[in-house]
């Protein structure tokens, strides 16, 4: 049953001689961690765990803990594992948390938890702090600069024989895993599970071993390639056919499975819905390989696929020194004054950034209830629909310079006095994405999927946004 709170205690004043408090910052995060506001969001999200996960059951961890302890995650870049390790060691965190001396939770529980912090819950509970950062006026939402970064997804750089072979192993797990379900109704034989993996990574070897050989010229390198390929996607196929097979004999054991062997008829509905998901994500590996390695066609971006674990993967070319290609989503945050991030999204294509500042107004208008006086942005952003959207918001200044040569109505706008400042101030967005991806981890997405990789950004803006105003609250009160 979910319950909100453990009794009070005050564990600094158990032990006096040793004078624990709060730092100064973590002081302020204390109380807007109490707005009731806030607390209800998370809990209504905690609630639908279960049918009755409000009214049944042995107490499970209360929501208070829970959000704190994923606050304290996000906010110092700990995995679940190390939040329960140092947070059970220090009594400062256990008075933060509000845990005192109960037992501090398993990294398993809190990843149970934290699952059901969707993306829309997430987003809610930014607006949340947002609107509690203009309460206590550090910030009045006057002044808004967009950007955009990438968040990288947690994917070794794609290839097309490491695709094929993650796809391979892939399905020898889940064949693995099938394996035991039908050998109890005999439905198949034993060879239709062989797991083909240390063949796909013995012509993986032979792949760097020619790109390595400086006996071969271009041309036979060339023919070399094809020919392993061909042996790569012949072993690849026949491990898909087998899927195939497997498949269908879940789907046919599962039906007939009764209810006395509901477990297991469960088990194989859910092998079954993941061979269905993964066998697709296969098929284009090795449509893409021979399209590429056999037939020497060059194939779109878009109609790539650059992981089967993280298939939302996007290539993403920004042209910057030393990195000129990135693999993950572009996402668009939006700041304003007081160094908050009053809005962000996570973008569905790459590289079309000018045609999301409608949106970015939108969100802001939503949240402050008017317009910015002053809107800037890089030359990117820059469109006649876009500055006529944003006159029609009500945006009084707008900084985004030109596009190629401008002509001279625009240079003299550009040369103004406030056109100047306000570019000046769109550059901080840089400062705070980098602090964004240093501290509170959006240079790499640790969990799976898009749902994953929106929770993963949600979090650690809420973390950044919650420091941020603790941050400037201290400031405020040392002054």
């Amino acid at each position: 049953m979910l319950v909100d709170r453990y009794d009070p205690q005050d564990l600094f004043t158990q032990i006096p001689g040793l004078r624990l408090q709060f730092e100064p910052v973590l002081a302020h995060l204390d109380r807007l961690l109490d707005d009731e506001p806030l607390f209800q969001e998370a809990k209504a999200a905690l609630a639908h765990r279960s049918s009755h996960t409000l009214t049944r059951g042995r107490h499970a961890t209360p929501v208070e803990v829970i959000l704190r302890l994923l606050v304290v995650m996000r906010l110092y870049g700990w995995s679940f594992a190390q939040t329960e390790y140092f947070v059970s060691d220090s009594l400062v965190l256990r008075q933060f948390c509000r845990v005192y001396a109960h037992p501090v939770p398993d990294d398993t529980t809190l990843i149970k938890w934290s699952a059901l912090l969707g993306p829309a819950v997430l987003e809610r509970l930014n607006q949340r702090v947002v609107t509690l950062a203009q309460q206590l006026q550090v910030t009045r939402g006057r002044r808004l600069r967009v950007d955009t970064t990438v968040v990288a997804t947690n994917i070794h750089a794609p290839a097309d024989s490491s695709l094929l072979t993650d796809g391979v192993r892939g399905i020898g797990r889940l064949l693995k895993r099938a394996q035991p379900l039908l050998a109890a109704v005999g439905r198949v034989g034993k060879a239709l599970f062989r797991d083909r993996t240390r063949s796909m990574r013995k012509r993986s070897s032979q792949i760097r071993r020619v790109y390595r050989s400086k006996s071969l010229d271009t041309a036979a390198k060339r023919e070399a390639l094809q020919q392993i390929y061909a042996g790569l996607l012949e072993v690849a196929q026949q491990s898909q056919q087998q899927a195939a097979r497997v498949l269908a004999a879940l789907q046919e054991a599962g039906s007939a499975w009764g209810a006395s062997l509901a477990p297991a008829g469960r088990q194989a509905a859910r092998l079954a819905q993941q061979l269905a998901a993964w066998l697709p994500r296969v098929a284009q590996a090795i449509d893409q390989a021979w399209r590429r390695m056999i037939a020497g066609e060059a194939v779109p971006a878009a109609e790539k696929l650059f992981s089967l674990f993280e298939p939302h993967t996007q290539i993403i070319s920004r042209g910057k020194a030393g990195k000129q290609v990135e693999f993950g989503r572009k996402l668009l945050v939006e700041e304003v004054d007081g160094g908050l991030i009053s809005g962000y999204a996570v973008l569905p294509t790459a590289n079309q950034d000018g045609g999301h500042l409608g949106e970015s107004l939108a969100r802001h208008q939503a949240q402050f209830g008017q317009a910015p006086q002053l809107l800037t942005a890089d030359r990117g952003f820059y469109s006649g629909p876009n500055l006529e959207q944003a006159a029609a918001a009500g945006v009084q200044r707008v900084a985004i310079p030109h596009v190629g040569k401008a002509p001279p109505a625009r240079q003299a706008v550009e040369k103004e006095r406030w056109f100047r400042a306000g570019y000046r101030w769109r550059a901080g967005i840089e400062g705070r994405i980098s602090l964004l991806a240093r501290r509170f981890g959006l240079a790499r997405c640790r969990y799976h999927g898009e749902t994953g990789m929106n929770r993963w950004v949600g979090g650690g803006l809420l973390a950044h946004n919650l420091w941020q105003t603790g941050r400037v609250l201290a400031a405020r009160q040392a002054s």
